[in-house]
């Protein structure tokens, strides 16, 4: 961004910290390597050869890479790059600190307050903002409704979950069976999506189908750090709620697939989502593809009927079912089921108790949603 004006980097020792996060997001801070600033800095040459000006960019060491910055080698090179000839003063001794005591803290809650309120102010009017926003939408009638809401669709899809424009693969299913009762069979299928990324899942099949026969589906989503079995398994530490609901569907005669979703892991998934953030993308820019092929590949299957596919997600599973059939049109029914409250007063207020400002699920905010 600074070519073709001159860029002087020291490398120095810089601060380092660890925050284990007790509430938001953990961090670690430390000094770079000098052979990755020096590769940054070579990287960066590359990108700014093709330029018209030449850019000068100096890497200046300080100790190895690992030495006090501010070095007087640094700021002389500084000094050159703005006003070529001026000569550097030789450094004295640092300025000492006049103030005996000082506490920020004050400070900061009033700037802190002072955020809040105006955040808080926002929330109020918010509703009035999102009623002007929606006032294209025609709900008179069911034809009317899906011809007004495609606009919004790809708002949603393209500025709010963020949509990712990587060529879907041919789903090449991988199956094995993993189940084997009186009424159903289960299956593990693995699904190609993107480069890299499968979508991955159990399909009940019940045992009492008949050659021909198509079945509706029921999708059911897990919540948050689960997995597939924990829809099929009734002993499992921390879903009790869940009670084996696929198999349950599956006796009475619908066909189930259970899909992996990526809010496992704890920090690994909400790393995920960081790093998503910044391309303005979120978990549910690859959760959307994958269920858009598990959709798909379903509608392929012989027994299924591709006109009945429902959706069934249970807490984070309760936030695919709001996200993921807005967009993937095939599913016919969502339920949202235990993912409840207002959302965003959920999102966004420092005085309900029930506020996810007040949570460890630092990544849950999604810009604009």
């Amino acid at each position: 961004m600074v070519a073709p004006r001159p860029l002087i980097i020291e490398a120095a020792k810089g601060p380092e910290l660890a925050l284990p996060g007790q509430g938001g997001a953990p961090a670690r801070l430390v000094t770079p390597k000098l052979e990755d600033v020096l590769k940054e800095a070579e990287r960066a040459r590359k990108l700014v050869e093709g330029l018209s000006r030449q850019t000068q960019i100096h890497v200046v060491r300080s100790g190895g890479g690992t030495g006090p910055y501010g070095t007087d080698d640094f700021l002389e090179k500084l000094l050159d790059a703005i006003s070529p000839g001026v000569q550097l003063v030789p450094s004295g001794h640092p300025p000492r600190h006049l103030r005996e005591e000082f506490n920020p803290e004050p400070r900061q809650d009033r700037q802190v307050h002072e955020m809040d309120r105006h955040n808080q102010w926002l929330l109020v009017e918010s509703p009035y903002v999102r009623q002007e926003f929606m006032k294209e939408l025609d709900p008179s009638w069911l034809e009317n409704y899906g011809k007004s809401a495609a606009s919004y669709r790809e708002i949603v899809y393209d500025e709010v979950i963020g949509r990712f424009e990587n060529p879907v693969l041919p789903p090449s299913p991988r199956s094995r069976k993993a189940y084997d009762t009186e009424k159903w069979a289960g299956y593990e299928v693995v699904l190609d999506v993107f480069e890299n990324v499968v979508a991955y899942g159990i399909l009940l099949l019940p045992k009492d189908l008949k050659d021909g026969e198509k079945r509706p589906v029921v999708v059911c989503q897990h919540g948050l750090e689960g997995r597939p079995q924990d829809t099929i398994q009734t002993d499992v530490p921390g879903f009790q709620y869940y009670k084996a609901f696929a198999p349950k569907l599956a006796e009475r005669g619908f066909i189930t697939f259970s899909p992996q979703n990526l809010y496992i892991f704890t920090d690994r998934f909400r790393t995920l989502q960081r790093k998503a953030n910044p391309l303005k993308k979120t978990l549910f820019s690859i959760i959307t593809p994958q269920h858009q092929q598990i959709v798909d590949w379903l509608k392929a299957l012989p027994s299924v009927d591709p006109a009945r596919i429902g959706f069934y997600g249970l807490s984070y599973g309760g936030k695919s079912a709001m996200r993921v059939p807005a967009l993937v049109t095939d599913y016919r029914l969502s339920i949202c089921s235990a993912d409840f409250n207002e959302w965003v007063w959920k999102n966004a207020s420092t005085r309900s108790p029930y506020s996810y400002i007040w949570s460890g699920e630092y990544e849950i905010f999604e810009f604009d949603l």
